[in-house]
């Protein structure tokens, strides 16, 4: 009796070789790290685009302030330097106008003391009248008054009057700096010397006039008795 012993039939399968797994293995590892860098770039990337927009309006708004407050410092410059150069022109202008008033006070003193020439035609012009009243006929003491005496008083009363213009400028030009907005700079020593001066000269020529116009420094001339 024959026995069959059963076969089994064994598909052969290819054999793997190692340096392919590993070669496997290498590409999906480095698949893998690649798309973990291009995940990673863009997130980067898409943080710095936000952090962009909203820093850049921000720095547009401080951009244009800055350009906003140079603007406007620049607009108030021009006005600022227009106040400046006005007070400095007025400050010099006031200077100059009290130094002008003390030389013309000093320079009234010295006409009142000195005569002028309104005083002269002042008396001539007494002088021509007098002689009118006393054409008709009048005596010595008549026309020594009317002739004279009143030429001499004219005179006197036209002193006086250049002798007062004279101590009224000198006192404004002291008196001048109490009025108005206070100076930084004081008012220059010599200004104040010189109205001082006129002062003192037109106080003078005022107390000189004052006597002349009274015949208290020299009367008038009396005519002599008539022989009898």
């Amino acid at each position: 009796m024959n026995s069959t012993t059963p076969t089994t039939t064994t598909t052969p399968t290819d054999p793997v070789a190692e340096g392919d797994g590993e070669a496997s293995t290498a590409g999906k590892t480095t698949a893998g790290n690649t798309t973990e860098k291009a995940a990673t770039d863009a997130a980067a990337t898409e943080g710095t685009t936000t952090r962009l927009d909203k820093a850049g309006p921000e720095s547009g708004a401080d951009a244009e302030q800055d350009l906003d407050r140079e603007g406007h410092d620049d607009a108030l410059d021009p006005d600022l330097d227009v106040d400046l150069d006005d007070d400095e022109s007025h400050k010099e202008s006031a200077g100059l106008g009290t130094a002008a008033a003390a030389v013309v006070s000093v320079g009234l003193a010295i006409v009142s003391l000195s005569g002028a020439w309104s005083g002269r035609v002042a008396a001539e012009r007494e002088t021509l009248i007098g002689q009118f009243k006393t054409s008709s006929g009048a005596t010595a003491s008549q026309q020594i008054s009317e002739i004279y005496g009143d030429a001499w008083h004219a005179t006197a009363l036209v002193n006086g009057l250049f002798g007062l213009l004279a101590l009224l400028v000198g006192v404004y030009v002291l008196v001048r700096p109490a009025f108005g907005a206070p100076s930084a700079h004081p008012q220059p020593g010599w200004i104040r010397a010189v109205a001082k001066g006129g002062i003192a000269l037109g106080v003078l020529g005022v107390l000189i006039a004052v006597c002349m116009y009274f015949d208290l420094i020299v009367a008038l001339p009396t005519a002599p008795a008539a022989a009898g």
